[in-house]
């Protein structure tokens, strides 16, 4: 293929993402859109394309097995949801779909109750890969119910594993069992990853580890890779470079990631008007999916709040899906035209997720007043009432930046603070360190609500790395402790702009206060070897 021919394939995906970022929202509407555009437009998916959106995939769930502890699995809300939820979407699903084959909807004629049975259990699954990436947008990876989400996820998946085996007649060959040696050599990629440093060693080494031991391995041995490259982000995540890591690997994450959205849309031929109804009809199911998530995590114990966050985020169609519908059509179960039909419904549900789960959007809230709120003694134990002490200030967000300004204000001024971060591990190291912190969302709006003793805070600091997370922490600060003092941190003039105009008393732009601080310092070295009185 001549490089010219790629140019729409670059092209129409930028013009569609600056588009959706002109009316303010994510570029990935625009790649979705755009895969749809190419379709429509007779283009065909290069396998270029695919094989980039794989790798984008496989990197994604190694970055998200980087924030996970292996223990949200064994959790009620979790483990119970999962598979009460699968069970009830794809009756839902089979009901659905046969009722509209039997009205002569779509171009694929009626259908059995076993070919019904097949789609509605590929319309149960939501996306790892959609929900993942909105919750790091959105700095979510690492709340109560960000982790909900994506452990309900992990358990999804392993529903797939088993469904692959079955319907594929793909089963694990006998060394699968030799994956448990992963446990143990899991202390020597640790070590690996002490020594790589910090450039480009470990970038590679990030690399090597979600497509070797990960995916590959895995695949090897008859295990769906994907999985595998989040088993072994899980296996690094105690480490504490394990967030660099993270970070360090974003952007070529970012970039493979545009192949994935793009290829949604140019999976399948251009479907006909036929096939466009009976898609359209299928996204009925997605409120059916909402509710149901929304209930069984409210029975739980988690709050209104949680549950609905939680439920939006899943509220989409799977990739998996297509993975469900070609297999089975390889087998002679359905017509192979449902994948055009079911290719169409995921991207647009890619779509409508996207639009639900916008940050700032007050669709939450207004939702979970409609939910039955939660008895305390009935409370999961991360959403029961607050006590922070006799503190007089509180630091939001408690990475590198956040316990800094603790450190500062504890030992050079000596007030009393604590510490609030959504991260469970990093609150159990912090806590082992001596650090008085709690667990908690800043963004929630109930937070000053949970609180019982908040009298005495008179300093409210920023320090969560996402714009998006301090802009939305601070309305709600603001809200419910006006008289108290407000600074946060931003990296970009625009955002110190909109903080500022939100009632932020001070402030600072990162790069700006390293520059102060760095050269306080040097000063400091300077005078003292010149025995200079500061």
């Amino acid at each position: 293929m001549h490089m010219t021919e790629f140019i729409p394939y670059l092209v129409i995906p930028i013009l569609c993402g600056v588009a959706a970022k002109m009316v303010k929202l994510p570029p990935l509407i625009g790649f979705l859109v755009s895969g749809i555009v190419l379709n429509l437009m007779h283009y065909e998916s290069l396998p270029i394309i695919t094989e980039l959106g794989d790798l984008g995939v496989t990197l994604l769930l190694f970055t998200i097995g980087l924030k996970l502890d292996a223990r949200l699995l064994l959790r009620t809300e979790v483990w119970m949801t999962s598979g009460v939820h699968m069970l009830i979407t794809s009756l839902a699903g089979a009901g659905l779909t046969f009722f509209l084959a039997a009205l002569g909807l779509g171009a694929m004629g009626t259908i059995s109750w076993l070919q019904a049975a097949v789609l509605g259990f590929a319309l149960s699954f939501s996306s790892t890969v959609l929900v993942a990436k909105t919750l790091e947008e959105r700095s979510d990876s690492r709340s109560l119910y960000g982790r909900t989400a994506l452990g309900i996820l992990i358990v999804q998946d392993l529903f797939a594993v088993i469904f692959m085996v079955f319907a594929g007649g793909h089963v694990p060959s006998l060394w699968a069992l030799s994956l448990v040696l992963l446990l143990p050599a899991s202390w020597l990629f640790r070590k690996l990853l002490t020594r790589v440093g910090h450039g480009e060693l470990l970038v590679l080494f990030g690399i090597v580890m979600a497509y070797v031991p990960g995916y590959w391995l895995f695949d090897a041995v008859g295990i769906k890779g994907d999985l595998g490259a989040l088993i072994i982000g899980m296996l690094l995540a105690p480490h504490p470079k394990s967030n660099e890591l993270s970070k360090i690997l974003f952007s070529l994450k970012e970039f493979m990631l545009i192949g994935f959205f793009v290829s949604i849309g140019l999976v399948a031929g251009v479907p006909s008007p036929s096939q466009i109804l009976f898609a359209c009809l299928l996204l009925l199911l997605l409120p059916v999916n909402t509710v149901a998530y929304t209930a069984i995590l409210r029975l739980t114990g988690l709050t209104p709040r949680t549950s609905i966050l939680s439920s939006l985020t899943l509220t989409n169609f799977s990739e998996f899906t297509l993975i469900v519908v070609s297999m089975s059509a390889a087998s002679g179960l359905i017509s192979g035209d449902w994948l055009v039909t079911l290719s169409l419904a995921v991207s647009v549900s890619f779509v409508i997720s996207t639009l639900l789960n916008i940050r700032g959007s007050k669709l939450p809230a207004k939702l979970a007043r409609l939910v039955p709120t939660v008895p305390e003694d009935r409370m999961h134990p991360e959403e029961r009432p607050l006590v922070l002490g006799d503190v007089q200030a509180v630091i939001f967000g408690m990475g590198r930046i956040g316990r800094s300004t603790y450190d500062e204000l504890t030992q050079k001024y000596n007030l009393r603070v604590i510490g609030i971060d959504n991260s469970e591990q990093r609150i159990e190291k912090l806590e082992a360190q001596g650090y008085n912190v709690l667990e908690a969302d800043a963004t929630d709006a109930n937070f000053w609500k949970r609180v019982k003793d908040n009298d005495a805070v008179e300093l409210v600091v920023l320090a969560m790395p996402v714009h998006g997370t301090n802009v939305e922490a601070m309305r709600n600060a603001v809200e419910a402790h006006s008289e108290s003092s407000f600074v946060a941190v931003a990296q970009y003039v625009d955002e110190l702009k909109e903080l500022d105009e939100l009632g932020a008393d001070c402030v600072v732009n990162l790069y700006h206060g390293a520059g102060e601080t760095l050269a306080e310092r040097g000063y400091e070295a300077y005078a003292s070897k010149h025995d200079w009185a500061l």
